[in-house]
């Protein structure tokens, strides 16, 4: 059975655009997830010059159910916009975007064959599906006489595969690490797993700092909230650091963008909340409505104002630490950079470079984004227009100059007010 994607190859190729293969292989893993697998396996060999034989991707989820092959395989978003409001940005379930999974093959081999099996009519059926990259909006699809398994799940061969196996060791994995470490972490009592070639994938060299079984009570309702911490050393891709509400049955129900997400530091966190409390929980408000709501638990009730302002503090405490640590790190980064001699002819004033490191160092602590995104020119111009006023002791000045280069929040505010003040 033939079928043509509903797609033209330009607007395939418009999608992919921006993919590379290693973002390309993480659909598939994604793919089975959004089946309800709880585990992934990626398996693949090589030949004694490193190019890979072969790899194939096998997921344990509910299969590919033929009756719904064309809901699967035809709708294939050729907007970006689209495909962005596709993806539920509150759930992590459904994460893979529809369609892109299927062709993003086209990055790192040229054939792709599904084997699947799946259950109909209480009955286990199977199935293949191949796809060619001369033909990308055509797919290929039928069904078998017997069953390949016992069981459902997914099987996804490559054939004509065009990464090495080192780019799979030094490249790929480590992005699947980062990649999906958050979400094996968000599962971890629900035992997911990802397995490359029989050895689960190992994302605890991925984990800055981790602190779990955090509780925290709500002495007017006695309602009890379990926090999980977890610092991460790198960037979680598109996921960026986000809390995540999870109810008794370990589900998660919701999840957010926490207040210091974007912050133009390193702070990569997410944290994990279980309770009770978010089962039938209404996510829809904010914690300022004061419009009565069905649902007595909303983010307007007592209890979740006094979890955020928990929450808030327990985030600031933790990057506060982290910014003392890594500013340290700036500073040096600058010193290799030559950014704080100021004087191509004569050093810095050991007694001028210690205020001013010192200075540096505390304005960064309190507020990293003055240091972010700049060139090494406009490095040297900001510290230069610092330590100018520093030494004309023109510290209130210095206020609104950092005020002119970006908003401070209250706080922070207070915070450089002392620190100038001496």
């Amino acid at each position: 059975m033939a079928n043509n994607v509903n797609i033209t190859s330009s607007g395939i190729q418009k999608v992919l655009r921006n993919y590379n293969e290693k973002q390309a292989l993480a659909e598939y893993i994604w793919n089975g997830f959004d089946a309800k697998a709880d585990t992934v396996e990626i398996n693949y060999t090589a030949n004694e010059l490193g190019f890979m034989d072969s790899l194939e991707i096998y997921d344990n989820g509910y299969g590919i159910n033929f009756k719904n092959l064309k809901v699967k395989f035809d709708p294939f978003y050729e907007s970006e916009k689209a495909l962005q409001l596709a993806v539920n940005r509150n759930r992590s379930v459904m994460h893979g975007k529809n369609g892109v999974g299927r062709l993003t093959f086209f990055k790192f081999a040229n054939d792709a064959e599904w084997q699947t099996t799946f259950l109909h009519n209480n009955e286990l059926k199977s199935g293949r599906i191949r796809i060619g990259v001369s033909a990308l909006n055509n797919y290929q699809a039928g069904l078998l006489d017997m069953p390949l398994s016992d069981k459902q799940g997914t099987r996804v061969l490559f054939s004509n595969i065009k990464i090495l196996a080192e780019n799979m060791e030094q490249e790929i994995i480590p992005f699947l690490r980062a990649e999906f470490c958050w979400f094996l972490e968000l599962n971890k009592k629900k035992n997911y797993t990802i397995i490359v070639n029989g050895i689960p994938l190992d994302y605890s060299g991925n984990i800055q700092y981790y602190e779990e079984d955090i509780l925290l009570k709500d002495e007017g309702s006695q309602t009890v909230f379990k926090l999980k911490f977890v610092q991460w050393k790198e960037s979680l891709h598109k996921e960026l650091s986000k809390v995540y509400y999870i109810n008794e049955m370990g589900e998660e129900m919701f999840k957010e963008y926490t207040t210091l997400n974007k912050k133009a530091d390193e702070y990569f966190h997410s944290v994990y909340i279980e309770s009770e409390f978010f089962t039938d929980f209404d996510f829809s408000g904010t914690e300022f409505d004061t419009q009565v709501k069905l649902y007595n638990r909303s983010k307007s009730s007592a209890e979740y104002k006094f979890l955020s302002k928990k929450v808030n503090e327990l985030l600031r405490s933790k990057r506060k630490l982290f910014l003392k640590e890594y500013s340290g790190k700036l500073l040096q980064r600058f010193e290799n950079e030559g950014v704080i001699s100021l004087s191509d002819r004569e050093p810095l004033n050991p007694e001028r470079k210690k205020i001013l490191l010192g200075t540096l160092k505390a304005i960064y602590e309190i507020q990293p984004k003055l240091f972010s995104n700049l060139s090494i020119d406009q490095k040297k111009t900001l510290i230069a227009l610092i330590d100018a006023l520093l030494v004309s002791d023109q510290r209130a000045s210095l206020l609104h100059l950092l005020e002119n280069i970006v908003d401070l929040e209250e706080e922070e505010r207070a915070e450089l007010t002392a620190l100038l003040a001496f």
